[in-house]
């Protein structure tokens, strides 16, 4: 009689952290820490992407000319915050990072900047998994939908639909 191991083929570590994301799909994962958003961050994203509009850069102008009258951060801004806000989000599982190499943002399926944010608001995240996804042996894609809320605010600022790719050895 041979060996019954010969046939079996272990699970590959993305393999078995995919198991712990599928029984998370279309679950909240949680709530990320608040983040206020100053002029001074929205100046330096400003000088950073060369838009310098007086609505998000003169809040003098602002005041009188813009209907929020108020400066308001770039919805590129807002949206750029995710990757921050989404690190005190809390850890799903701790074993899905157990030989994991890298994370990589691999893009955007949906994004919409449903509302203002507007100068000296806060804002967060709240996470929700879409769908998980084994693209190799090695590598899961994960879809989540994030809300970037305003405190006070009913309307989101910001919701977005990522893609991220986590690479295990």
């Amino acid at each position: 009689m041979g060996d019954h191991a010969e046939g079996i083929k272990m699970k590959t570590k993305a393999e078995q952290a995919l198991e712990i994301f599928k029984h998370a799909e279309g679950k909240e994962l949680g709530v990320s820490e608040w983040q206020e958003i100053a002029q001074e961050r929205i100046n330096q994203f400003a000088d950073a992407t060369l838009d310098h509009q007086f609505i998000h850069t003169d809040p003098d102008r602002a005041a009188k000319l813009s209907p929020y009258k108020t400066t308001i951060a770039h919805g590129f801004l807002t949206l750029s915050l995710i990757p921050h806000l989404n690190k005190s989000v809390p850890q799903l599982d701790p074993k899905t990072t157990e030989g994991l190499v890298m994370g990589i943002n691999y893009g955007l399926d949906k994004v919409r900047f449903s509302a203002p944010v507007k100068v000296n608001a806060h804002v967060r995240s709240r996470v929700e998994l879409i769908s998980a996804e084994l693209k190799s042996p090695n590598t899961i894609q994960l879809k989540h939908r994030v809300t970037i809320e305003i405190k006070g605010e009913e309307k989101p600022g910001c919701v977005a639909e990522t893609l991220s790719r986590l690479v295990y050895e």
